[in-house]
């Protein structure tokens, strides 16, 4: 999930804009646990589309 779309509980604010200490905090510990925070979901399935055909072109080349 990204964080771009969280609301805090304790300002009512959007998380990404990171209006009081809770949201500055949330905010921080997404971006450091999550190493793909900063893709969106569509950069996402495209990557796992290139890694699955990066795999099956392995597999065909050892066969």
């Amino acid at each position: 999930m990204t964080y771009d779309r969280l609301v805090c509980a304790n300002c009512a604010a959007p998380v990404s804009e990171g209006r009081c200490p809770v949201c500055r905090a949330s905010r921080e510990r997404l971006q450091q646990g999550n190493l793909f925070a900063g893709l969106n979901p569509t950069a996402l399935i495209a990557l796992l589309v290139v890694l699955i055909a990066a795999v099956a072109l392995l597999a065909h080349q050892t066969a």
